[in-house]
């Protein structure tokens, strides 16, 4: 199933005999709360889903976003109406990085129907809505494991074994600036590949074929090696992890990502640009 869904296709499908459960996680890297923008106008139906507190545990040793305790994680799920076969669309303002980590989320806890709105918020062209709506409680039960994920460890292998991307701003990976964690720079032997390359200018992915050439052109594919990913806190690198997928390229997530690997200083940290 492709991992995106059009304002369009939306559409028609809220309008069929099986609507997809909707999910709005909008959430801004430091910056204001999502809830009160989703209170002020949101897609019919949407249900608010909180990035820092539903869609992560609690930051610590494990990064700024570790992954949830799963069983939170399917309780907050049921209480937004997810069930086990029901199709469900996330999306956000319209970075899609915050919508990623929920389809990422779903999908990692094993539901099989799940897309993005391509584009998120801005990409809607119908009505906008301020009630509040009570879904049925779903049924869903997560079963963790279903997309491969990286330690520290094994993150550090696969950089000198296959392809490790980095999914942040270059200057974050070349490490001229670090304005969150307490070093900047890379996993040695990671690949810069930011997110932004990944999208449009209105924020829609672009085409699986270009996105297959860009992931191709930084080393995927090659000689059958695994490839993975990591970002700041595992946000992001959930973007990129969908971005793979529309090109056909499966690929792990380390979700303490840098926030994780940065705050242990028995670990190796490299800067400036890729080795030529």
């Amino acid at each position: 199933m492709k991992p995106i869904i059009t304002a369009s296709e939306y559409a028609s499908e809220s309008a069929g005999p099986r609507p997809p459960v909707l999910l709005d996680v909008r959430w801004q890297l430091g910056g204001p709360h999502g809830r009160p923008d989703y209170e002020a106008g949101h897609l019919p139906g949407a249900v608010f889903v909180d990035l820092d507190t539903e869609l992560a545990g609690p930051a610590g040793s494990g990064g700024r976003h570790p992954l949830p305790d799963p069983e939170a994680f399917g309780a907050v799920m049921r209480r937004a109406g997810v069930g086990q076969d029901t199709p469900v669309v996330v999306y956000d303002g319209g970075q899609g990085w915050a919508a990623a980590r929920a389809w990422w989320l779903l999908r990692w806890t094993g539901h099989a129907d799940v897309r993005v709105l391509d584009g998120g918020l801005a990409a809607w062209t119908g009505d906008l809505s301020t009630g509040i709506p009570h879904p049925a409680e779903g049924d869903f039960r997560p079963k963790p494991g279903a997309l491969p994920t990286l330690d520290a460890d094994a993150a550090a292998a696969l950089a000198r074994t296959g392809l490790l991307l980095d999914a942040r701003a270059a200057e974050r990976y070349r490490g001229d600036v670090e304005p969150i964690d307490r070093v900047g720079g890379h996993i040695p032997g990671a690949v810069s590949a930011p997110t932004t390359a990944n999208v449009a200018e209105d924020g829609r992915y672009l085409p699986a074929e270009r996105l297959a050439e860009r992931f191709t052109g930084l080393g995927a594919g090659k000689g059958g090696e695994a490839v993975g990913v990591y970002c700041g806190s595992g946000v992001s690198g959930a973007h990129e992890v969908l971005a793979l997928e529309i090109a056909g390229i499966p690929a792990a997530l380390y979700p303490g990502s840098w926030s994780e690997w940065s705050a242990d200083p028995a670990r190796p940290v490299a800067t400036g640009p890729e080795p030529a």
